[in-house]
């Protein structure tokens, strides 16, 4: 038996758009509330949210029965925290801050099994490999792993030609929060040299033939992005969406006047 067939990868590789939404609230019932409200995949956060190896498993747990895919953004791009991310059963990796081709190749390499690769092999023990009911995984795995990573420094967007050339990555995330703080614009993602640049990025992406992606909550951004390629686009975050709603029904009632 070969390993489960990763449909957001194939999904991308077709060119197709595909739309999700940030979990930073790190619960594995919010998360499976949010499984029920249509995206076709949902970041579990790893990098801002307070998340870990074992909260990050209870929400794979709570979206497997779900149509929305789970990517899984590790907190750093280290081969350690990849393997147990993956043994675990992501598919879907977003590692940010990555810099350099360097960076990415390294982290195609912790993705993948030798002698390719440096993944640890001990998928009989994993959830990935069905604790062993998977007898193929190891040799079938690899193809099954999406990688995505983000660029979100001016350095990233200086080497992005390089890092677009390493096979293994599937698609490049543009941060549009960490880029314009790198930029001089902390706060300001629309500052037009940002947006500019962000747009550029995508379009570069899209040529090389990855997948790009963006987080936007602005529709006339969204568009934009989508404009120039964007295949991968978060357009929401549990968080806010819970924080935003909450505070509108609040000032509802205690302060008509607002």
């Amino acid at each position: 038996m070969p390993a489960p067939h990763n449909e957001f990868k194939s999904a991308l590789a077709e060119g197709r758009t595909l739309y999700g939404c940030w979990l930073g609230l790190a619960d594995p019932y919010s998360a499976e509330l949010m499984g029920t409200a249509g995206f076709d995949w949902l970041v579990v956060d790893g990098e801002h949210a307070p998340n870990d190896l074992r909260s990050v498993l209870s929400q794979l747990q709570a979206l497997a029965p779900s149509p929305s895919h789970p990517v899984v953004r590790v907190p750093i791009g280290e081969t350690w925290i990849i393997k147990q991310m993956l043994d675990a059963g992501a598919q879907t990796l977003l590692a940010p801050m990555v810099d350099s081709a360097d960076q990415a190749r390294a982290l195609v390499r912790a993705c993948t099994y030798p002698p390719t690769g440096d993944r640890g092999v001990g998928y009989a023990l994993t959830r990935a490999a069905g604790f062993g009911a998977i007898g193929d995984y190891g040799k079938t795995a690899d193809a099954q792993i999406c990688l995505l990573i983000q660029v979100e420094s001016r350095a990233g967007l200086e080497a992005l030609d390089e890092i677009l050339a390493v096979d293994g990555v599937d698609g490049v995330f543009i941060g549009p929060a960490d880029l314009a703080a790198d930029m001089g614009h902390m706060g300001n993602p629309r500052a037009p040299e940002v947006e500019a640049a962000i747009m550029d990025a995508l379009r570069r992406i899209a040529a090389a033939g990855k997948a790009p992606g963006i987080l936007s909550t602005e529709d006339d951004f969204t568009r934009a992005a989508l404009d120039a390629g964007a295949r991968f686009v978060a357009v929401g975050a549990d968080v806010l969406l819970l924080a935003q709603s909450a505070r509108s029904l609040a000032r509802k009632w205690t302060d008509p006047e607002k």
